[in-house]
C-alpha cells in the first residue's frame, strides 16, 4: 500500500529531531542522576528495553528508565509479583513525573517514533485491533498524544485508539504543537499516571468496535 502523503510531515520531523536533541542535551545531569539513582536503588539494568510496534507495523526497540524492581520466583521458579508490587517509590516518581520517558528521545532521533503521535504498544497487540484501529500505525509513534492529553492511561481501551485514528486523520504541526502544550500541563497536574490497582493499565485484549469517522475527538 502506498503511504498516504501529509502535508507538514517534513517539518514536524524537523520539529522532532529540534525537541530531541535539546531536551538530550540540557537533560543530561538530570539522565545522570535519575541514572544513578536506579543503579543504586534497583541495580542492573537501568534502562527498560521492550520492543514495540511503529510506523507500519514495523517493530523497533523502545528504552525507556526502568521502574520496576526484577521479580522474585520462589524454589519453583514463579514469579508472583505484579506490576504494581515490583513498581518502586523511586519508579512511580519517575512515570509521575515523566522523567522514565527521557531516554525515550533516543528512539525519535533514531527515527523510530515523533514527538507526538500514538503511544507505541506491545507487538503481541498487533492481531488484537480492529481494522480501524489498526491505522493507529500509518504515522510514527509519539512519546505523548491525542490520547495522552485526554485521559492517558485512565482511558478505555477502544477511546484512546478511536483518538489515536483520529490524530492519523487530522495530523498537523499545529495539532502537534496544541498537544505538546497540553502535555506540559497534563505533565504538571500529573493526571492519568495509571488506572486504580493498576501499574499502569490493565491488557489490551481486543477492540469491541469497529467505528469510523470522525469518533476519536472528545467534545
Amino acid at each position: 500500500m502506498a503511504e498516504r502523503s501529509r502535508p507538514g510531515v517534513e517539518t514536524g520531523r524537523i520539529l522532532d529531531l529540534l525537541v530531541a536533541t535539546i531536551v538530550l542535551g540540557l537533560g543530561a545531569p538530570v539522565l545522570a542522576v535519575v541514572a544513578l539513582l536506579i543503579r543504586v536503588q534497583m541495580g542492573s539494568p537501568v534502562l527498560f528495553r521492550q520492543e514495540r510496534a511503529g510506523k507500519n507495523k514495523r517493530t523497533f526497540e523502545l528504552v525507556k528508565f526502568r521502574t520496576m524492581r526484577t521479580p522474585k520466583a520462589d524454589e519453583a521458579g514463579f514469579r508472583p509479583d505484579t506490576d504494581q508490587a515490583r513498581l518502586t517509590s523511586l519508579g512511580r516518581f519517575l512515570r509521575s513525573s515523566s522523567l522514565d520517558e527521557l531516554p525515550t528521545m533516543l528512539n525519535v532521533l533514531r527515527g523510530d517514533m515523533s514527538i507526538v503521535g500514538p503511544r507505541p504498544l506491545p507487538v503481541h497487540y498487533l492481531p488484537r485491533y480492529s481494522e480501524h484501529h489498526a491505522r493507529r500505525h500509518e504515522v510514527r509513534p509519539g512519546i505523548t498524544g491525542w490520547a495522552q492529553v485526554h485521559g492517558r492511561n485512565t482511558l478505555d481501551w477502544d477511546d484512546q485508539l478511536d483518538m489515536d485514528v483520529w490524530y492519523v486523520d487530522h495530523q498537523s504541526v499545529r495539532l502537534d504543537l496544541r498537544i505538546l502544550a497540553q502535555t506540559a500541563a497534563t505533565v504538571v497536574r500529573r493526571d492519568g499516571i495509571s488506572q486504580e490497582g493498576q501499574a499502569t493499565r490493565q491488557e489490551f485484549r481486543g477492540s469491541r468496535s469497529v467505528a469510523v469517522g470522525e469518533g476519536g475527538a472528545p467534545a
